[in-house]
């Protein structure tokens, strides 16, 4: 009997940043926009927020492609139980980096893979705290003006420039602060039937 092939894997997001990351693991994968209203629910926890926005764009796309397994993702800096989303443009941005100055950030970083086919879900929750420096507002300005971050949850592009603003990252998955926690989602893959250590 003939093994059936692997399923189809989408990733439900038009962020760069995560398609680069999934890039990584070497599977063929597509991309779909979920179209998902992003509004905050009144008095939703910024973890509870991001845990129901992955979980919605995966559902999103997965009902238009059941037999894909798909990727759903969502990040919302936390800062001190305050959601802040991506910030739009300079004074937003500008705005959220003086709150963040000598703060501790948590970047709640949620995921969820959808198979609507086999029925599977698997949704998870990588907070990743960050210890922020009590940088200038001459600082910030270079740095938003360099980097321009301003399609990223809490103006925050550590893959790049804005690094040098942080004292301290704690986490346990190293790609969940820019937005796609790879080790969790291999985990995650394996368990939906796509192999991410096979060979073709």
């Amino acid at each position: 009997m003939t093994a059936r092939p692997p399923r189809p894997l989408i990733l439900a997001s038009t962020s760069a940043y995560r398609r680069q990351l999934l890039e990584r693991l070497r599977i063929p994968f597509s991309v779909q926009a979920p179209g998902v209203d992003e509004s905050v629910l009144p008095g939703e926890a910024p973890a509870a927020l991001a845990s129901r926005l992955a979980l919605a764009k995966a559902q999103a796309v997965a009902a238009r492609a059941p037999a894909s397994v798909v990727i759903g993702c969502d990040q919302v800096a936390d800062l001190h139980g305050q959601a802040l989303g991506k910030p739009g443009g300079y004074d937003k941005a500008m705005e959220q980096l003086r709150a963040m100055r000598g703060q501790t950030v948590v970047f709640q970083t949620a995921m969820a893979v959808v198979c609507q086919e086999s029925a599977f879900c698997a949704e998870v929750l990588v907070p990743v705290r960050v210890v922020y420096r009590d940088a200038s507002d001459a600082e910030f300005d270079y740095y938003l003006c360099s980097e321009q971050p301003y399609d990223c949850a809490g103006s925050v592009k550590s893959e790049g420039l804005g690094i040098a603003l942080m004292e301290r990252i704690d986490n346990d998955d190293p790609t969940a602060l820019i937005g796609l926690p790879l080790i969790r989602l291999a985990a995650l893959l394996q368990k939906a039937g796509i192999a991410v250590l096979s060979p073709p």
